[in-house]
C-alpha cells in the first residue's frame, strides 16, 4: 500500500509539499449518477422544472465547485485549472442522468478532486432543484473514471477497461446547451 503523504512523522495533518514535482499536463475524468422518478427525468429533459434548466444551472454550479475545491477540501492545493467540461446523459430506460466530468490543468498536483467535486456538486444541484417534485432521487456511483499526467501516469478504472469509455463530449454526452 501506498504511503499516506498528508501526515508528517508524528502523524499530524499536513498539506504535501510538491515543490519539487515537475509541472506536467494533467487530466482527471469523474462521473456519477442521480437517480429519480421517471416523471422527474421526463420535465429535466423537457425544462418543465419551475426553478429553471436544471442541467444548465447544475453545469454551472459543478464548475464552480472545481474552482474552489482547495477552500472545501483542506489538504487540497488550490490550483489553476485550463479548462472543466460537464457533460450529462438523461438515460430514459434506467431513470437517471449520467453525469461525467473533464478537468484539466498544467501543474504540479493532479486534478482529480476537481472532478469528483465537480460531479458531486451537479448531482446535488440536480437533487435541489428537483426536491419539490422527487425528495427520493438517489446520488450514486461518484467515481474517478481516469486521470493521466504526473508521476504515477495514467490510471483507468480496471472495470471499465473492457468497455468502451465515453470520452467526454462524444455523442453519448448530452451538452444541454441550453
Amino acid at each position: 500500500m501506498a504511503k499516506l503523504s498528508h501526515f508528517d512523522p508524528e502523524g499530524r495533518a499536513r498539506m504535501v509539499d510538491v515543490s519539487a514535482k515537475r509541472v506536467t499536463h494533467r487530466t482527471a475524468v469523474a462521473s456519477g449518477r442521480v437517480i429519480m422518478k421517471a416523471e422527474t427525468l421526463r420535465r429535466i429533459v423537457d425544462k418543465e422544472i419551475e426553478k429553471g434548466d436544471v442541467l444548465g444551472v447544475a453545469r454551472v454550479a459543478g464548475i464552480m465547485a472545481a474552482k474552489r475545491t482547495g477552500e472545501i477540501i483542506p489538504m487540497c492545493h488550490p490550483l489553476s485549472i485550463d479548462s472543466v467540461e460537464i457533460f450529462f446523459r438523461p438515460e430514459a430506460k434506467r431513470c437517471e442522468v449520467y453525469i461525467e466530468t473533464q478537468v484539466k490543468s498544467t501543474g504540479k498536483t493532479g486534478v482529480e478532486m476537481e472532478a469528483l467535486l465537480a460531479t458531486g456538486v451537479a448531482a446535488l444541484t440536480i437533487y435541489d432543484m428537483c426536491k419539490a417534485i422527487d425528495r427520493g432521487m438517489i446520488l450514486a456511483d461518484i467515481k474517478l473514471m481516469k486521470k493521466s499526467g504526473g508521476k504515477s501516469g495514467i490510471y483507468i478504472r480496471p472495470a471499465e477497461k473492457e468497455k468502451d469509455l465515453k470520452k467526454p463530449g462524444s455523442n453519448s454526452a448530452i451538452r444541454n446547451r441550453g
